[in-house]
């Protein structure tokens, strides 16, 4: 069975295969689909009666996202039906006008604010959910969302509820932590996302032999956040939120500290600057493509519709060509905005159909695994009038590393209620490239442990750090400036350095750059 499995699994990558082949391959395609309903129907034996009915519904959605993945062959765009996106496509933040003071009380309460939640700090070296690390002046991520969503609704006397897609490893802490902001002018909801069996790269089957996740917690993960949309139905709260009246939702990953509610934005969808009879249903900000971004994915203008595409999804001879700031000028910051009686529309015709994500993985214990992922920018080709916007690149400040951790504490930046703005003392509007070595700089308590205090960077370029380096108090980096220690060595920058254009190597030689 492995080899007919792994023929399965490669097959994707060609378009083409033996008529022979190709009956085999249906036949264990029909095998695999008709061994995974008993397996779920086994696990479902298992689900205490409380939770049947919820686990039934993810279930149903697992075997649809499984069913296509032994349906779809071949990549899901072929390149060279890609067409240069329309005039108007995307259109330029600064030609979207700014609503007037009287209407944005109105606007706002037709505004739901999503942010995924889904995540946890574990790359960083942090327990728990991610939006529970410390950023700025020790506010955490979540905090900071909290203070924007609250100043918006005092300063306009608004009502905009936050809402939080946690997955099964976030929700109990996060329940717990926003016991915190009872207090505070700010509805907050959470749902969970799904949770799918993982698969057995050998068998196509799940690995979980029961319902029980938290005893087997490996044999199970969350979706990806293109689950958001069904599971956003699930929970009722789509409904309820149409019911109140309210008409769009903003949705974002709460790791990005730019992603704030953007007031033009609103305006263009629900405010005076709204254009046409039809209403948009469907905007995904887009930023200018840098070499830092090529993986990032864009937007793409196919079967006449924009559509996102992902590094995931290119044939292999062509991701040379998706990489090219060039050819694909924009990537998607992964803030969007939708229309929530579309999503509802969407959802009832089943025609919500968003490419797969294989995401191969190998447990603890050596086993491979499949996960099948969705992505929510994937969704933009299921609506009808979709946009691009070319924001600034100020509203996509996302933090995955400690390297985004380094730009977001330092001088760069101030806080204003929550929301991080650039210093006016910075020249150019990019932030600095940051590199820092993952041996000693990847970790989130030894990073901090390796600055006295953070760096001064209002003119720093680019700074790449390897190796075992300290910074001492008042260090100030600028231009060009790179600091690596060799094996054996160590590099302390001392307490009120000047470093500018300079390389700093192991035997603490400082050069001109």
């Amino acid at each position: 069975m492995t080899g007919a499995i792994d023929l399965l699994l490669s097959v994707r990558g060609h378009q083409r295969v033996p008529s022979d082949t190709k009956e085999f391959h249906e036949a264990t395609k029909r095998d695999a689909l008709m061994r995974l309903k008993k397996d779920l129907d086994h696990l479902l034996e298992t689900v205490e009666e409380s939770r049947k009915c919820g686990v039934q519904k993810e279930m149903c959605g697992f075997e649809a996202l499984y069913h296509r993945f032994l349906q779809e062959d071949g990549p899901s765009v072929e390149w060279d039906r890609i067409e240069k996106l329309p005039e108007g496509a995307v259109k330029d933040y600064s030609t979207i006008k700014s609503p007037q003071e009287g209407h944005i009380r109105d606007m706002l309460d037709k505004l739901v604010v999503v942010k995924l939640n889904g995540g946890l700090g574990t790359s960083m070296g942090c327990h728990g959910p991610k939006s529970v690390i410390p950023v700025r002046n020790d506010l955490t991520f979540l905090d900071l969302t909290v203070q924007q969503i609250e100043h918006l609704n005092k300063k306009y006397n608004a009502n905009v509820p936050l809402v939080l897609m946690n997955s099964f490893n976030t929700d109990v802490d996060t329940e717990k932590v926003i016991r915190k902001y009872k207090g505070f002018q700010v509805h907050i909801y959470t749902f969970n996302q799904s949770c799918y069996p993982r698969i057995s790269r050998d068998s196509l089957l799940p690995i979980a032999k029961d319902f029980d996740i938290e005893n087997d917690i490996e044999a199970w993960y969350p979706p990806g956040h293109g689950d958001f949309y069904q599971s956003f139905q699930n929970s009722g709260l789509l409904r309820k939120f149409i019911e109140e009246g309210r008409e769009y939702c903003f949705l974002s990953n709460i790791d990005n500290l730019g992603a704030t509610v953007d007031i033009k934005i609103l305006n263009r969808l629900i405010g005076d600057d709204r254009q046409g009879d039809k209403p948009i249903e469907f905007v995904m900000e887009v930023t200018d493509k840098t070499r830092a971004d090529v993986k990032g994915g864009t937007l793409i203008n196919y079967e006449n519709k924009l559509r996102l595409l992902e590094i995931a999804q290119v044939p292999k001879e062509h991701v040379d060509d998706f990489k090219s700031v060039k050819t694909f000028k924009f990537f998607n910051t992964n803030n969007i905005w939708a229309r929530l009686e579309s999503i509802e529309r969407v959802l009832n015709a089943k025609t919500m159909n968003m490419e797969i994500i294989v995401n191969n993985k190998t447990l603890d214990n050596g086993m491979r695994v499949i996960q099948l992922e969705t992505a929510v920018g994937a969704a933009m080709k299921c609506f009808d009038g979709g946009i691009g916007i070319n924001v600034p690149r100020s509203r996509f400040l996302p933090v995955k590393k400690t390297s985004d951790l380094l730009l977001v504490m330092s001088n760069l930046y101030s806080l204003k209620y929550g929301s991080l703005v650039m210093s006016p003392q910075r020249m150019f509007p990019t932030t600095p490239l940051v590199k820092l070595g993952d041996n000693h700089f990847s970790k989130v308590k030894e990073f901090l442990s390796r600055f006295a205090n953070i760096p001064d960077l209002i003119e720093l370029d680019h700074l790449t750090v390897s190796g075992d380096v300290t910074f001492g108090r008042g260090v100030s980096l600028r231009g060009t400036v790179i600091i690596i220690a060799n094996h054996g060595d160590r590099i302390d920058i001392p307490a009120g350095a000047i470093l500018e254009n300079k390389i700093v190597s192991g035997n603490m030689r400082i050069l001109d750059h």
